[in-house]
């Protein structure tokens, strides 16, 4: 194969894989996006505080306020087999504590089948409670005392700085079908 020849052939692919690689989908509003994730407080160096793995990734519709701002404008622009790494400072994440956060709830509200569940008056005790409205909320027991608790509603990353190290998983036009 003479010289011209060869670079032709070498040609033939390189396009191919140029249009290939334009054509994936990038993260944009209204796309589906699936990412893995390592969560830490700071830096890449700082407590773990999540891990979300490749085989139980983590889903979700660009723009439609399932994740934090900041983190879809990170990945705006990123298409499958990218991999990211950035920080939020707290006020891109889930901002300060929230003093009004904290409530205090008697401990009669924490009576089940008659009895009084006493699981839950440790401090740092994960307990779900339910609004007026009847949506539940996650609280932790941030103090016991004689006859009532203090229950911290802020969010558990609260007046953190996060770093989040990645994958883009899949981009798609809509989440999977469920069977």
């Amino acid at each position: 194969m003479g010289e011209n020849e060869m670079a032709v052939a070498c040609w033939q692919f390189t396009p191919t894989d140029y249009f290939r690689h334009m054509n994936e989908l990038q993260i944009a509003s209204g796309k589906y996006v699936e990412i893995s994730y390592i969560l830490r407080e700071d830096s890449p160096e700082g407590e773990e505080l999540e891990i979300c793995p490749a085989d139980e990734p983590f889903g979700f519709m660009v723009g439609e306020s399932q994740v934090l701002l900041a983190l879809e404008k990170a990945l705006l622009g990123m298409k499958k087999g990218d991999s990211f790494t950035f920080g939020l400072s707290v006020d891109e994440a889930y901002g300060e504590e929230d003093q009004e956060a904290f409530v205090e709830v008697p401990k009669s509200a924490f009576i089940v089948d008659g009895e009084l569940d006493e699981s839950v008056f440790e401090e740092g005790e994960v307990v779900p409670m339910e609004t007026e409205d009847g949506d539940e909320v996650i609280g932790v027991v941030a103090e016991v005392r004689l006859n009532s608790v203090i229950v911290d509603f802020n969010h558990p990353f609260a007046a953190m700085n996060l770093h989040f190290t990645g994958e883009i998983l899949n981009v798609a036009d809509a989440p999977p079908k469920q069977s």
